[in-house]
């Protein structure tokens, strides 16, 4: 195991929350564990972006620039992760992701996951069910958010037509 880990084994929560502690343990020695400073760009707009981050305490602010302004996407802390998209499909970050506090992240690349599922691949598979299940709750979330968002314009359409 990478002798400057600050914990033994990465916690059981979020993608993680159904590996198992032996499995995250050697996960550990993978990746590297940053620790970002309250104001610290940690992923940064339109830059290449191949990681995959798991936070581990403090919070982070996901933001965009939409017509020179600053728009808060997300506000993500202890648990929360980053760049699931993008450790499969490596592509430009769609947002910055900015430290609101002292934080503690492991960042894994998709190169070293790669090495990760070679050597643990009953582990891999663990930590990839984890990934799906996260990946399908966004789905579900952002078609709530989509069928919400339709129900108030179509109320919004159905009240101005009266007008």
């Amino acid at each position: 195991m990478n002798s400057s880990s600050p914990l033994p084994e990465l916690p059981a929560f979020g993608f993680l929350t159904e590996v198992d502690s032996s499995h995250r343990e050697f996960l550990t020695s993978f990746g590297k564990f940053i620790r970002p400073k309250n104001g610290e760009v940690v992923i940064e707009e339109g830059a290449a972006q191949n990681c995959l981050y798991l936070i581990l305490s403090g919070t982070l602010h996901v933001v965009t620039s939409a017509n020179e302004r600053t728009l808060l996407v997300a506000t993500l802390g202890a648990g929360d992760s980053l760049g699931e998209v993008n450790i499969f499909d490596p592509a430009k970050a769609s947002a910055s992701v900015i430290a609101r506090s002292e934080c503690l992240i492991w960042r894994i690349t998709g190169d070293e996951l790669k090495v990760f599922f070679s050597a643990d691949p009953e582990g891999g598979v663990e930590l990839m069910q984890g990934l799906l299940r996260l990946a399908a709750k966004r789905i579900r979330t952002m078609n709530a958010k989509l069928v919400d968002s339709e129900e108030k314009s179509s109320f919004h359409d159905f009240w101005k037509g009266n007008e």
